[in-house]
């Protein structure tokens, strides 16, 4: 009786042996799931090579009826955001997230084709250099009332809301992507809708708390906070100054390993009907009806050059283009 005891024990062992080292064989397939969720696609740095072939994403279709691809573990997260917010009234959905780097291709194609290649440049991400090609970006829209809220000149009236969004972000592992007053780091003008997955809640609240870029929490700029001055303008508003302010900061965004001190409206006595007719020669599509100057002084590494000057051209919409920068 204590034999087949005994054999009936050893049956047992290896049984548990082999059984332990199927499940281990049998581990999640996650783990062969790896991508970098702290990378950095920006104006200088185009996306990975090797991205799209490990992207792992879902597909959804929001409330407006359009097709929403994102990355599998930014969408569980995103739910979880919005089924908390849906507890405080908020309601939001998603815009856009992933697109592919032939996507962005034919949106630049497009764009060229309808409004020029200058100003396809100034809203339009070069191929391959979108944070919207890693799918770990957010493009929210709001629905109020019930209604969907989706231009970006209907949800920018909505700032009350979007504080409530922004306080939930890190608890999801998101982070607010492009902050005001950082435009000379990220290259992109403040969005309230746009959000970034880091997939790490603690990354998240480090980064949010400290009110840092993701550029900048990764070190690959300095945080700086140039000095901006409007001067005492009497054709413009500070509101046109400031979206002037913005263009020339979203520029220098572009310029690897510099770092800027400070901007300046370079006075009145440069808005001339002369300067517009030459802005005009620059870009005869441009339909230009003002123009402005403004000096920048800057650094890299361990050289200054001071008074670099902008010329910027405005239409008859309001929007500003660089024309040209000495």
């Amino acid at each position: 009786m204590k034999r087949k005891l005994i054999t009936l024990m050893i049956v047992l062992l290896i049984l548990s042996v082999f059984t332990g080292c199927s499940k281990k064989e049998s581990a999640p397939a996650e783990d062969d799931y790896k991508i970098d969720y702290l990378v950095l696609v920006n104006k200088l740095n185009p996306l990975p090579s090797d991205w799209e072939d490990n992207l792992k994403t879902v597909h959804f279709t929001n409330t407006i009826g359009d097709d929403v691809e994102v990355e599998q573990r930014a969408y569980d997260a995103y739910l979880k955001m919005k089924e908390e917010l849906n507890k405080e009234g908020v309601f939001v959905d998603l815009d856009s997230a992933r697109r592919s780097v032939a996507a962005q291709q034919a949106i630049v194609d497009e764009f060229t084709v309808k409004y020029g290649a200058d100003y396809t440049a100034k809203v339009v991400a070069k191929p391959g250099y979108s944070e919207h090609h890693t799918g770990l970006a957010l493009d929210l829209y709001l629905i109020i009332d019930g209604v969907d809220v989706v231009e970006n000149e209907d949800m920018v009236q909505y700032p009350e809301i979007w504080a409530k969004i922004h306080e939930k972000l890190d608890d999801y592992g998101f982070i607010l992507r492009y902050l005001p007053e950082k435009e000379h780091i990220t290259g992109y003008a403040y969005e309230p809708w746009h959000i970034r997955y880091v997939n790490d809640s603690k990354i998240a609240k480090e980064i949010q708390d400290k009110g840092l870029t993701l550029e900048g929490y990764l070190g690959a700029v300095k945080e700086t906070a140039p000095v901006i001055d409007y001067g005492d303008s009497k054709l413009f508003t500070r509101e046109q100054l400031e979206e002037v302010m913005i263009r020339i900061k979203c520029s220098f965004a572009a310029w690897e390993g510099c770092e800027l001190e400070s901007l300046r409206y370079a006075g009145d006595e440069y808005s001339t009907q002369e300067q517009v007719d030459w802005a005009n020669s620059q870009n005869p599509d441009g339909n230009y009806i003002g123009v402005v100057s403004g000096f920048s002084d800057y650094h890299k590494a361990d050289k200054k050059f001071k008074d670099y000057q902008w010329w910027l051209a405005c239409n008859q919409e309001g929007d500003w283009d660089i024309v040209t920068s000495e």
